[in-house]
């Protein structure tokens, strides 16, 4: 089971100046830990259960941009981004980017979007739930439109490209990864199934869990799909260095479950320390829990 940061405090002692040296040193320590995975929250407002609006928050892409330049292997993503967020071609474009100045390594992460205060805030539309889900799978399409061979018009309901070209072209072979962030089973679930290359989940128990992929699968017998070819990824809430040994018997369940790796955020006001006790306590245990 591989094991991923996903960094959501931006709060931290020092304030903004100390923010680009302590960012790069998580990622560099998680690097030397075996963390397969970078993310961040593409937010432009902090959510309210973790401080709120008022609270510090970087805008996701240029932190990952900085990031490419400071790692070597980890994957790189935002966990996830609202489609409302960018038009699917910039969207592309930006991960495209980011794919060839990380030499390979970016995740796109996308979902609906939900955060109605941040984008009436800054003046961003925020249409029904129904529009936003249609808007998620025409920019999944999209996406794909400007990384294959096709580099002509795209025309759907709420979005229309004359052109979809894209140079340089992704350096991963045949294009990014798609992950698709939640678990709702009438629709991000049939998204799932039919675009992308994994989904992440909320680990409420391993029973709920287990539905979200049993419900997954039947999406995926739909779309004559193999629900193996699809990465099952979680976001765990909690303090895994705490109690380390409960974190890795949990961990063992959901890899019975086919989850293969687990997201962790640190939290508190030493990121690095948090990550450096995560390679001490956790993650050469947790490699050793095979998915099944």
């Amino acid at each position: 089971m591989q094991l991923g940061i996903h960094f959501i405090n931006f709060a931290l002692p020092g304030g903004p100046t100390s923010l680009a040296a302590t960012l790069a040193d998580t990622a560099n320590a998680a690097e030397a830990a075996g963390c397969t995975t970078f993310t961040v929250m593409d937010h432009w407002f902090q959510m309210e259960g973790y401080g709120g609006a008022r609270d510090p928050m970087l805008e996701g892409y240029t932190a990952l941009g900085f990031l490419a330049g400071q790692t070597r292997r980890m994957t790189l993503g935002v966990l996830v981004s609202g489609v409302t967020y960018r038009h699917p071609g910039l969207l592309a474009k930006i991960v495209t980017t980011l794919d060839v100045l990380s030499g390979g390594r970016a995740l796109l992460g996308l979902g609906a979007a939900w955060y109605r205060r941040e984008h009436e805030g800054l003046g961003v539309s925020f249409p029904p739930v129904r529009e936003r889900f249609e808007r998620l799978e025409e920019a999944l399409q999209i996406c794909l439109q400007m990384w294959g061979e096709d580099d002509g018009p795209y025309e759907g309901r709420h979005y229309r490209l004359a052109e979809t070209i894209c140079v340089p072209p992704p350096i991963q072979r045949p294009r990014p990864r798609i992950l698709i962030g939640g678990g709702g089973e009438r629709r991000t679930l049939r998204l799932v199934a039919r675009y992308a290359d994994a989904c992440n989940l909320q680990p409420r128990s391993p029973d709920f869990v287990r539905h979200k992929l049993d419900v997954l699968a039947e999406h995926c017998r739909a779309e004559r799909r193999d629900p193996a070819t699809i990465q099952k990824t979680i976001l765990w809430e909690g303090d895994p260095t705490g109690d380390p040994d409960g974190f890795l018997a949990e961990m063992e369940t959901y890899a019975r479950l086919g989850i293969d790796l687990v997201q962790v955020m640190p939290l508190g006001p030493s990121p690095v320390a948090f990550v450096k006790e995560l390679g001490a306590k956790v993650i050469p245990h947790l490699s050793g829990i095979s998915t099944s």
